[in-house]
């Protein structure tokens, strides 16, 4: 039971949880309660059936292989061009994404201690990030799922602390209708765990049928800790949630619970980061062949380049991961179930709602 269902239950949902969570509040606050509930309900719906049928495609294809593997067994090498394409720009753009909030967090922690801008405090955090990266640290990723789990330990006393100060109001203030799609790739991005799908396919040996339950389960257990989070977050702080949802909590929790809440967030962010920048290095080394010295300065000087020219913003930078780079990747996989089935009604809608959220995303970034 536990290493047929429990284990990979819990793996592809630890994987699907990550820094989207911190912007949930903030954006839940701009377009109301009732609109993220209903884009829960519709994109952890799509979610499921592309990870269901990123699934089925795993069952006929070779084991060890990923989404490029697979993209090129199946589309051919304009697939597999694709895919490396999506997965650097997602990997880069996640790496960010981390990247701010992580400066956000250590500077929340620190700052009103020693001083000193956000801007130094991100600087630091870069350079700690980038050496664990140079000497590969693999250790992180084995510490990575517990530095999250005590992070949600945290958050329940945080939640039982903090209840006395939630007000119901605050999760019905005035929305902003012309929002309206800003959820969607936030959530997408939030949701999305198709890179873990052939391993967890593999670790259910001959028990394949099991996936049906897995996904759906796996998805459930993330959508209902946003929920919560969402609860807590904006029903203590209301109109003053800020983008990244922690750092707007000190005035409200007091300072000790505050700082081991963003002590954990902290090391939550860092082991992803360290985790992400180790795979994405070693995507440029071995996959594309890439010499080790400059694979490590792609991985490591891209995202702060983007962030010293000014692209500090965390919603947009996860709207353009969620909505561009995993809609391309769900689209492949769209495309690859339609290769080895003929039940393809479903595979054209699927498609263009997500090259609809590519478009709509590329436009809300450029603006």
């Amino acid at each position: 039971m536990f290493k047929s269902f429990i284990y990979p239950v819990a793996v592809l949902s630890g994987t699907i949880i990550g820094v989207g969570l911190f912007s949930l509040p903030y954006i839940t606050l701009k377009v109301g309660i009732w609109v993220m509930l209903a884009y829960f309900i519709i994109l952890g719906g799509l979610v499921a059936l592309i990870h269901y049928l990123f699934g089925k495609v795993a069952v006929n294809t070779p084991d060890f292989l990923r989404l490029p593997g697979y993209a090129q067994l199946h589309l051919g090498k304009w697939g597999k061009r694709t895919a490396l394409f999506s997965t650097v720009i997602g990997l880069l753009g996640a790496l960010l994404a981390y990247f701010i909030v992580g400066g956000e967090f250590l500077a929340g922690l620190f700052s009103p201690i020693f001083g000193g801008s956000n801007l130094l405090y991100s600087l630091l955090y870069f350079i700690a990030g980038s050496l664990l990266i140079f000497f590969g640290i693999k250790i992180i990723s084995k510490i990575e799922f517990w530095g999250m789990a005590l992070f949600f330990i945290v958050l329940i006393i945080m939640f039982f602390k903090g209840f006395p100060s939630i007000k119901i109001d605050n999760l019905f203030l005035k929305s902003d209708i012309s929002l309206f799609f800003l959820p969607y790739g936030p959530i997408l991005f939030s949701l999305w765990g198709a890179s873990i799908i052939p391993e967890v396919e593999e670790m259910l040996g001959k028990k394949k049928e099991l996936l049906k339950k897995i996904i759906p389960i796996s998805l459930l257990i993330p959508i209902l800790i946003y929920i919560l989070f969402i609860f807590l977050v904006l029903g203590i702080t209301g109109a003053s949630t800020t983008e990244s949802a922690l750092t707007g909590l000190k005035d409200f929790l007091g300072p000790k619970l505050f700082s081991l809440g963003i002590i954990l967030g902290l090391l939550a962010t860092f082991t992803s980061f360290i985790s992400i920048g180790l795979t994405l290095k070693n995507l440029f080394s071995f996959d594309l062949k890439i010499n080790k010295h400059i694979s490590l300065a792609i991985t490591c000087f891209v995202p702060l380049i983007l962030f010293l020219i000014g692209i500090k913003n965390f919603i947009p930078v996860i709207s353009f991961v969620g909505g561009i780079t995993i809609g391309i990747d769900g689209i492949l996989i769209l495309l690859m179930y339609n290769k080895i089935s003929r039940k393809n009604l479903l595979i054209i809608p699927l498609v263009l709602v997500l090259l609809g959220g590519i478009i709509y995303e590329i436009i809300y970034f450029i603006k």
